[in-house]
């Protein structure tokens, strides 16, 4: 050990922290490295990674390890505090008023089981690859390197604009607090419409949450718990309360506008169910991976599905759907049957919770961006973990610095849809992955399975694609269904019947393989298909940004990163990894 280099100061500025590869070391350089992209593009679309690299020779790129200190209890009120923010006191009344009637209920079982099943792919990965890189690391290793980048730029996408617009919510909602208009702590501009409230109080929120998170990943768990606790208290008022004052008769007509609107509010509501997979990103830091993951994952999403479909069930019964107010469904409801002083509390709910998705967004997001910059899609500074807090304090700043640049000018609106297709797409890639996983493995499964496998996939894929086109063109209609439904059936159990699994999970595993993951395919597309043809086109516009991004650094930083020499293996990363794997 006595070869082992001297810790570096871990503020350091200078462009080899930011671009070490060969292909920035000067401009001929970069020229060559540009001359090469097609050959480079080939190979890294045909890349994948192996375990160890994720478990073990990525982390030495932080030069410090996070610090083991979660345990499933941590975990199961981080999932508490990731998911249960804003989304389901305003996007209930939203899509109950406006698409689904009472049949909302319905819309969160549906979205719900689409999160379910994408919460079993994420626990099987999580405990085999506990790394911080969560969905990235795991499409990575399944589905190579091109794939993990498309990855990659959603997910930063997602908790860039994610966390600022929950943080404009946050200002909207403290306002409410104080009786005050949404508008009215905000500062107005003569800027064009949409960027023209100014919001010190979101870049406030976002500094003071991200402070908390990089002082250190137990401190911030504690805090959790205290604020989670609290939200559980008001949501807990708001179910029984508004079960208390039910009448029956609000539930006629139950789906005023029949399946498709049931639909079309599941594909939004989705989106108050993000924020579970921050719970894998934090297997670094958890004790016991294998144990604490799956109890903490499943465990407090099965207890949200709940939650969020009695919240539903109450609002429905208690206002007529054409009354409820869709900017402030629950206080407004809470009035008409008197009880105007709840408002505040729901606020307070409200304000609790996205107080907790901020501080766990903070951890989660960053520890995405830790093991992104470790790869080197992004500049390696990122993923340095601080030796003091062992928390990586450069891309919590990354993601947190850039959310309230946004958050300070823009209200956001335009990203909710934007955001929704970009966690079911991830969630839709993570159930392929996972399948291929099961039934392929380099060296042992033949070319003649591999070739098998690709197109049962492809069937599947394009089939469920058939059915939520034909959904959106003929709502009514059903001729559709009878070729594309059981082309995916079949498809389905060509796999299960024709290929065998050639990988067997270590300690704990998805059930129904290949049905559930497949299952989750179909549903993520059918819901992505749902959103309209305006959520596609700016995530179209975002995809070629971030392919423009691809093509001139992102590519040749990874290419360079693939062929640079192996650092030694401490043993310590060692020990620990093989306790982790033992246990």
């Amino acid at each position: 050990m006595g070869d082992e280099i001297q810790p570096r100061s871990y503020w350091r500025w200078s462009k080899h922290n930011f671009f070490p590869g060969d292909s920035f070391q000067n401009w001929s350089a970069y020229r060559s490295a540009l001359s090469q992209t097609f050959t480079r593009l080939k190979e890294r679309v045909a890349s994948r990674s192996e375990d160890a690299d994720e478990i073990v020779e990525l982390r030495k790129e932080s030069e410090n390890e996070m610090k083991r200190c979660l345990s499933w209890w941590d975990l199961t009120w981080f999932g508490f505090g990731s998911v249960i923010g804003a989304g389901i006191f305003v996007l209930t009344g939203q899509e109950a008023h406006e698409h689904a009637g009472p049949a909302i209920v319905l819309s969160y079982v549906a979205s719900g089981i689409s999160a379910m099943l994408s919460v079993f792919c994420y626990t099987e990965f999580a405990v085999e690859i506990p790394v911080a890189g969560g969905s990235f690391a795991y499409i990575r290793v399944e589905l190579g390197d091109f794939a993990a980048f498309i990855t990659a730029g959603n997910i930063i996408l997602g908790s860039i604009a994610g966390s600022a617009a929950v943080a404009r919510a946050w200002t909207s909602y403290f306002t409410t607090l104080l009786n005050h208009h949404p508008n009215s702590l905000r500062i107005h501009t003569n800027l064009i419409d949409g960027f023209n409230l100014l919001d010190p109080i979101a870049v406030a929120i976002l500094a003071i949450t991200s402070i908390i998170a990089i002082s250190s990943t137990r401190r911030t768990s504690y805090f959790n718990w205290i604020a989670s606790a609290v939200n559980m208290v008001v949501i807990s008022f708001v179910i029984i309360a508004g079960l208390a004052h039910a009448n029956t008769s609000n539930l006629t007509p139950f789906a005023p506008h029949g399946a498709k609107g049931i639909f079309v509010a599941a594909a939004i509501v989705y989106f108050a169910y993000g924020g579970f997979d921050n719970i894998a990103t934090m297997a670094e830091e958890t004790k016991n991976p294998s144990k604490d993951i799956p109890l903490g994952l499943l465990g407090s999403m099965s207890i949200i599905t709940v939650i969020y479909c009695l919240m539903a069930l109450s609002l429905s019964m208690m206002q007529k759907y054409t009354d409820i107010d869709p900017n402030a469904a629950y206080s407004v409801a809470f009035q008409r049957v008197g009880m105007k002083w709840a408002k505040y509390l729901v606020a307070l709910g409200a304000l609790k919770g996205m107080t907790t998705v901020l501080l766990a967004g903070a951890i989660g997001q960053a520890r995405y961006a830790t093991h992104i910059a470790r790869v080197h899609m992004i500049p390696p500074w990122f993923s340095l973990v601080h030796p003091k807090t062992g928390t990586p304090i450069n891309a919590t700043l990354l993601i947190r610095v850039a959310s309230a640049c946004i958050a300070f000018f823009s209200s956001l609106d335009v990203l909710a849809s934007l955001l929704s297709i970009s966690g079911l797409l991830i969630s839709m890639m993570m159930a392929v992955a996972l399948l291929v996983r099961r039934y392929y493995v380099r060296g042992i499964t033949p070319r003649t399975n591999l070739l098998k496998l690709s197109f049962f996939l492809l069937v599947i894929i394009v089939s469920s694609i058939g059915t939520s086109a034909y959904w959106g063109l003929d709502p009514n209609g059903w001729l559709g269904y009878t070729v594309t439904v059981p082309l995916w059936f079949l498809a389905t159990l060509a796999i299960s019947v024709l290929l065998p699994q050639d990988r067997t999970p270590k300690v704990w595993g998805v059930p129904l393989i290949p049905w559930f993951p497949s299952l989750s395919v179909a549903i993520n597309v059918f819901l992505m298909g749902s959103l309209g043809a305006q959520a596609f086109i700016r995530f179209g516009i975002c995809t070629v940004v971030m392919l423009i991004y691809y093509i001139f650094f992102g590519l040749h930083a990874t290419y360079d990163m693939a062929h640079q020499p192996k650092k030694p293996t401490t043993s310590r990363i060692l020990e620990e990894d093989m306790g982790s794997a033992r246990a």
